[in-house]
């Protein structure tokens, strides 16, 4: 659909965020749009989150309809609560935001705002892109992911194939609606432009704060010490671990390296392949392995710390299609990470390329568990990885420079775009 005209004058817009988590959520994308918006609004910038009311892991949990967090003013709007143990409910959430959201929008959106959808629930630029039209509002997608071609990769899509034809349909009308497509890296970015106009996309990857997380000694982590791990070699896995992330690879690895009983497995997070390998673990008697819950983000720079490396996965069918966040806290805390996936993957080429960690192809446990005996074996080389995943972190992926670069775009936008009189009744 055709942008606004170009103006002479250019007011300020203001931004409107719309994402099922926002703070005090801390899961990834929450975390995430809880930094940038109030970084723009700490910019002098007016921020609105329309947002839902539940938490990632207390979906019966209820937070506050409006309010005002460090400058950011919330909306939260009603949705089921079925959460994420079942797809069915799942999708009933999904659809209830998509309704709720849409209504959250059209009363709140003036002409000339800037509307930037995320990508939680799947296809919520659909709804934001069909409301910006009609109130004269600018719409920016940030693809944490892609959708519905995630879902037919992991085998969800049992739909029938029109059906998806007529979703791929609507979003990538979204996608050449928007004034700008943001995405996290540049495959991601390869594929989309046979979507949608490649002079739109935009990439600005995702980030970990530098001084929320600092580098420490694994026997300084508070958490480490109170599970008695001092002497050991600690495998972690910090967060979501769900449908897209290689299980079997993993699980193969710690079943090869079940003697080693000076290698330790930390799961730290949930998902739902994080219950499975949970149950499989107790039913192997994989004592090797430990489990808990995520951790509040204030302790994040501690659980992180508690482990010599990180394992970071994606099944191969998904590149291209998303980039798992969790590696730049990892960047941050200064360890080295094992990337267990496709060795010519986005990631798999980041590691090479600033030799930071080591990658294991996926469906290999037999690789993983040598390259994790390998870092185990030298310590010298896995300091120096973790001193270049500092340096890489703070060079490229900083939360500072990722916000820098949020707020030139969209002072772009409002440069290509600038807003027209105000709607009056």
């Amino acid at each position: 659909m055709p942008q606004p005209a170009p103006s002479e004058r250019r007011p300020r817009s203001r931004v409107v965020f719309v994402n099922r988590y926002f703070h005090p959520d801390e899961s990834a994308t929450a975390q995430l749009l809880t930094d940038l918006a109030c970084g723009l609004a700490a910019d002098g910038l007016e921020v609105h989150v329309v947002c839902c009311r539940q938490l990632y892991v207390k979906p019966r949990e209820t937070q506050s309809v409006r309010e005002t967090v460090r400058g950011v003013r919330v909306c939260r709007v009603w949705t089921t609560r079925f959460g994420r143990r079942r797809l069915a409910g799942r999708a009933l959430d999904y659809l209830s935001f998509h309704a709720s959201s849409a209504a959250a929008l059209f009363g709140l959106l003036r002409r000339g705002d800037i509307v930037i959808a995320m990508t939680d629930p799947p296809l919520i630029s659909i709804v934001a892109a069909a409301v910006a039209a009609l109130k004269g509002a600018l719409l920016v997608n940030w693809l944490q992911d892609v959708f519905p071609e995630v879902a037919t990769r992991l085998g969800a899509g049992s739909w029938p194939g029109a059906l998806e034809g007529l979703l791929r349909c609507l979003r990538d009308a979204s996608l050449r609606r928007a004034a700008v497509n943001v995405v996290l890296a540049t495959r991601m970015g390869e594929y989309l432009a046979t979507r949608s106009p490649p002079a739109r996309i935009r990439v600005i990857g995702n980030w970990a704060d530098p001084e929320s997380i600092r580098p420490k000694p694994a026997a300084h982590s508070s958490l480490r010490c109170s599970l008695g791990l001092d002497e050991r070699f600690v495998v972690g896995y910090s967060g979501n671990l769900g449908r897209a992330h290689d299980l079997a690879t993993l699980m193969g690895a710690a079943e090869i390296l079940r003697a080693e009983t000076s290698v330790i497995f930390l799961m730290i997070g949930g998902g739902v392949r994080m219950e499975a390998f949970e149950k499989e673990a107790a039913r192997r008697r994989l004592e090797q392995v430990h489990f808990l819950p995520y951790q509040p983000r204030g302790a994040l720079e501690d659980s992180l710390a508690a482990a010599d490396v990180h394992v970071v996965s994606l099944l191969p069918a998904l590149e291209g299609l998303i980039v798992p966040s969790k590696f730049y806290g990892i960047l941050a805390a200064g360890r080295p990470s094992v990337f267990i996936g496709d060795p010519d993957g986005e990631l798999a080429r980041l590691i090479g390329e600033h030799r930071c960690g080591r990658v294991a192809a996926s469906g290999d446990p037999a690789q993983l568990s040598e390259a994790l005996l390998a870092l185990k074996s030298d310590v010298r080389e896995r300091t120096a990885m973790g001193e270049r995943a500092r340096q890489l972190l703070c060079s490229r992926h900083a939360t500072r420079a990722a916000l820098r670069l949020w707020a030139e775009l969209i002072e772009d936008i409002q440069a290509r775009y600038a807003a027209p009189r105000p709607f009056r009744r």
